[in-house]
């Protein structure tokens, strides 16, 4: 069973998102901050992570790039999510080190689709 990171401070999208990839399957973990997912990715090294990118304190941006750099855990795929998707967002986030993309609200089906295909890359 695929274990998934997710890295959202909203309550709601974290609850919704995990409770929904939990049902197809996948062992879900939380954290509710950039900092507490970059120390989740280091000591659980999840199959990959969702990681929000505006949150306060250490944003998605950032804790992506620290995660890159990291040799431990710079493997691990990350899916960027924002509901503030600006022009040149997709490609900012390429850059940070993020495999793929994803805008909010979530399209369930499609990014079920991206998991699935990062996932079977991987293996």
């Amino acid at each position: 069973m695929p274990r998934l990171l997710v890295v959202e401070d909203n309550e709601e999208n974290r609850d919704a998102l995990s409770r929904r990839l939990q049902r197809r399957g996948f062992e879900v973990l939380i954290a509710i901050d950039g900092k507490a997912g970059l120390e989740m990715a280091k000591t659980e090294k999840p199959d990959l992570i969702l990681m929000d990118m505006n949150m306060p304190q250490l944003d998605g941006w950032e804790a992506t790039r620290q995660i890159k750099a990291d040799e431990s855990i710079r493997h691990l795929p990350v899916i960027g999510l924002t509901a503030h998707a600006m022009p040149g967002d997709k490609e900012r986030a390429l850059e940070a080190g993020c495999a793929d993309y994803h805008t909010k609200p979530v399209e369930f089906s499609k990014l079920l689709a991206q998991i699935e295909a990062i996932l079977q890359k991987k293996s």
